[in-house]
């Protein structure tokens, strides 16, 4: 099978370039022909500043990018696009010279970005869905991306207007969310509950099962507000200084935390900063345990598969996507979002009751031979482009059941 991956990167690196890259690489490990199409946010730097000011209309429809994925279509041939993102660079424009070729298109929904500016739905500290209920110029209105309403109207303007022409409807075949409960925020938002089916994330590289427990809990994650980190300080400020907090990772939030962390005299919290993969896995590893605190619904936490390879239990956020991986008492434990008094009993619990945790442990390893190995992976992927292929529904519904929900409509 050849196929076409797409992407377009953000400034800074994250999960869903990870998953690409996984994804392209297992493909490759599997026999089919592999064509991507990859252009980054980075490039907006080089950009002068009135080609900036133009930035929102080609974030819109991209000629240029049209153009060259229309030309690699024709040279290439593929049986089958897969899109894992389009924003900024490369724009919606090129699912019309996918339709126009009558080649079926796949897209990943790695986040929430089809229904809200900000991706995430959330906005000053909470949970928020006015954008799925409402109009998506409420984004604007608050300024949502990156606390600005012209970034935030650049957004709301490119989901606007494919909403309108019915981008969305017509020329994608079938959508990958990455949790059940990622589909129904979408089924809520108008999108065709047929289209729309779950795959989740995998870890590419099995790390193997952990074989000793060290002194420490582990964090591993972007220092930003939606993570929790002020959660998670919260409950360990109360914990005795053997029981160790290691932080992996960096973002803006991390000076204000760290002197949080001197003012308050913290010496059981340790920030590492950023480590190589192979680091932080061996640091998995070693921990006690993972917290994922994050105040957000998130999309799929890599790190938790990442812990679930390890042998090593999660403590999260009952809210979202963690709530949905993790199994509370039987992969790991879930607090209340946001409330650091729950987070310090349950991480209190899970210190002193390391019997119980190491068995929880063995369960998520046992989830991640379940579920999200390179191979099942592949095997979900496979059954998903071969429907599309045949021209069959990606989510049939069960024989009788004719009930349908109208197409998206602009809002």
């Amino acid at each position: 099978m050849k196929i076409c991956l797409v992407h377009n990167s953000y400034e800074q690196r994250g999960g869903e370039d990870v998953v690409f890259e996984q994804e392209m690489a297992n493909l490759k490990r599997h026999g089919h022909e592999v064509i991507a199409y990859h252009r980054s946010n980075t490039e907006i730097k080089s950009h002068s500043p009135l080609a900036q000011i133009s930035l929102a209309k080609n974030s819109v429809w991209s000629g240029d990018s049209r153009k060259e994925f229309s030309d690699l279509l024709d040279k290439q041939a593929p049986d089958l696009v897969h899109v894992h993102n389009t924003f900024f660079m490369i724009s919606p424009s090129i699912y019309s010279a996918c339709r126009e070729r009558g080649i079926p298109v796949v897209q990943t929904l790695h986040n929430f970005r089809l229904i809200c500016p900000a991706h995430t739905l959330y906005r000053q500290g909470s949970i928020c869905e006015e954008c799925l209920n409402g109009s998506l110029w409420n984004s604007v209105r608050h300024g949502c991306y990156r606390e600005s309403r012209v970034m935030t109207a650049t957004l709301a303007t490119i989901l606007s207007w494919h909403r309108l022409m019915h981008t969305w409807d017509n020329s994608i075949d079938c959508y990958i969310a990455l949790t059940e409960f990622s589909r129904e925020k979408f089924i809520a938002a108008g999108f065709h509950p047929d289209k729309i089916v779950v795959k989740p994330n995998f870890v590419d590289q099995d790390p193997g099962p952990k074989t000793k427990t060290g002194d420490f809990a582990l964090y591993v994650g972007r220092l930003t507000p939606e993570k929790g980190l002020e959660t998670l300080l919260a409950a360990w400020q109360h914990f005795p200084a053997q029981w160790q907090l290691q932080v992996i990772g960096s973002g803006p939030e991390r000076p204000g935390l760290e002197s949080r962390i001197r003012r308050q005299n913290l010496v059981n919290i340790n920030f590492r900063g950023s480590l190589s993969r192979p680091e932080t896995i061996a640091l998995m590893k070693e921990a006690r345990f993972l917290v994922v605190p994050s105040l957000w619904y998130e999309g799929f936490p890599m790190v938790i598969a990442e812990a679930m390879a390890c042998g090593t239990p999660v403590i999260c956020s009952e809210l979202g996507a963690m709530e949905e991986i993790v199994g509370h008492r039987r992969t790991g434990l879930h607090f209340t979002a946001g409330d650091a008094e729950d987070l310090g009993q349950k991480a209190a619990w899970a210190w002193i009751h390391p019997e119980d945790m190491t068995e929880m442990g063995r369960a998520a390893r046992f989830e991640y031979e379940r579920r999200y190995t390179a191979e099942k992976n592949y095997a979900a992927l496979m059954k998903i482009y071969r429907r599309v292929l045949n021209g069959q529904a990606p989510n049939p519904r069960p024989a009788g059941n004719t009930s349908q929900l109208p197409a998206l409509a602009a809002r």
